[in-house]
């Protein structure tokens, strides 16, 4: 084959991938792994952790994807497998999720309710917040655009993404507070 692996189509990847095709796996892990890399070392400076978590999320990518169906982007299903591997490494580590920053300078959500929740509470939480919030959020807080990229992007102004990114930390506090404060 001597097409360039950029110039297959999603399909193409997924269908080779399928029949355990090395040329296909390696096109679609180097379509990918620069995103996916960034995400990584997002939540890890350690890039040697960060390879490690890259890894096993591709590993889980290669064995789930019989179960793409198509229906949305394929690059944000595998940033969701190689997310849940994020989650993975730090819950090895240390039991609670600690790398998600709901607010870098606000700190008004009780320690106690942070520490009982895991990525997969988390994730259920974003997923309750009004629509352009929750693209805002995922975008800021789990892929790591900035407000202009952002405001690029989804044809806002970035004025508009800080707010939609001030509402989804917000409505996210209330729902930990409501869900998670076991304390109260």
């Amino acid at each position: 084959m001597s097409k360039d692996p950029s110039t297959y189509t999603e399909q193409e990847l997924v269908e080779g991938c399928l029949k355990n095709d090395r040329f296909f796996q390696e096109a679609l892990y180097r379509r990918y792994f620069q995103p996916m890399m960034r995400m990584c070392l997002r939540y890890t400076q350690d890039k040697d952790a960060a390879m490690e978590i890259l890894n096993r999320g591709f590993l889980r990518v290669y064995s789930k994807l019989h179960t793409f169906a198509f229906s949305g982007s394929l690059e944000g299903w595998i940033r969701r497998l190689v997310f849940h591997s994020l989650s993975d490494h730090f819950r090895t580590r240390s039991n609670t999720v600690r790398f998600l920053n709901l607010e870098e300078r606000d700190t008004a959500v009780e320690e106690e309710a942070l520490d009982q929740l895991y990525l997969d509470d988390i994730m259920k939480l974003v997923d309750l917040l009004p629509d352009a919030s929750r693209r805002v959020f995922y975008l800021y807080a789990i892929e790591g655009f900035t407000h202009v990229e952002i405001a690029k992007r989804l044809g806002i102004s970035p004025g508009t993404s800080k707010w939609h990114l001030s509402n989804a930390r917000e409505k996210l506090k209330q729902y930990i507070r409501t869900n998670y404060n076991h304390a109260g």
